[in-house]
């Protein structure tokens, strides 16, 4: 039985490995394990990473979106 893996897309709860910031990047090493890097940490270990041929899914350009403004959520119309 052959499969496509598919990864799920990283959330607010996912966190770096690094330094414990929102993840950003998942890194899928040749033997299956898996890091996830903040913005900062993929950036910096990809060179490397892809040396090793590991699978890079960057969703650092979700930095980009408009956040929320939950202040202006509450008030009143």
């Amino acid at each position: 039985m052959t499969g496509t893996l598919t990864a799920e897309p990283l959330t607010a709860a996912d966190r770096c490995d690094r330094c414990g910031a929102q993840a950003y990047v998942r890194v899928t090493l040749p033997v299956g394990s898996e890091l996830l890097f903040c913005a900062h940490h993929g950036r910096e270990y990809a060179p490397k990473l892809r040396e090793l041929d590991a699978r890079i899914l960057d969703e650092s350009e979700r930095l980009d979106e408009p956040q929320p403004n939950p202040a202006s959520a509450a008030l009143p119309d």
